[in-house]
């Protein structure tokens, strides 16, 4: 028998639950974690951000938010994108966290002096082991295909939580820094 498509309306309502399920058992585990996060991004010189496939785009929308407090933000693999250098920090995603270009990546920041803050589903991978601040999201990365951790494809679940996990980071610098939403309205692309 061919299974049946589910309905978009209950996929919503399906994806909403495994969000909150997992942004709450986040919240739960990884406070100390979170704080060091918010801490160590608030107190960097320059923030440089770097994923591979869509953990690496969520990552972008975050780089974006962090452009528009005033932060000074790179994406690794721009052409502009400078030598990372002590006072900087390196900002990763990884489900897996073995991403080679990221594990050399945050290898590198920490032998200039820099500090890495990774996200990871992996808390025993390199990533993790390479990072001053490793939050764990509990939720699959893109080889796990049980369904056990998440119903979705590849680290779907996982790009989500990244994508949210930058906006709330977002959110609790902008209330830090006291501007309002006009302050950065100026630092918005214009260029579009």
């Amino acid at each position: 028998m061919t299974p049946t498509p589910e309905s978009l309306d209950a996929t919503l309502r399906q994806l909403d639950d495994e969000v909150s399920r997992t942004l709450g058992l986040l919240a739960e585990t990884q406070k100390d974690q979170l704080a060091a996060m918010v801490d160590a991004i608030a107190a960097a010189d320059r923030v440089f951000v770097f994923g591979a496939g869509r953990s690496g785009l969520a990552l972008r929308m975050t780089a974006m938010r962090l452009m528009h407090l005033g932060k000074t933000v790179f994406v690794v693999g721009d052409t502009t994108t400078p030598a990372i250098e002590t006072g900087d920090l390196l900002l990763t995603a990884s489900g897996s966290g073995t991403t080679a270009s990221i594990v050399r990546a945050a290898t590198t920041t920490r032998e200039v002096g820099g500090t890495v803050v990774a996200i990871t589903t992996a808390p025993d991978s390199p990533l993790a082991a390479a990072a001053d601040v490793a939050v764990i999201a509990p939720a699959a990365d893109k080889l796990d295909r049980s369904g056990a951790a998440s119903v979705q494809y590849a680290g779907g679940l996982f790009e989500q939580i990244v994508v949210l996990l930058g906006d709330s980071l977002f959110h609790v610098l902008w209330q830090r820094s006291g501007q309002s939403a006009d302050d950065m309205w100026p630092r918005h692309a214009n260029l579009e």
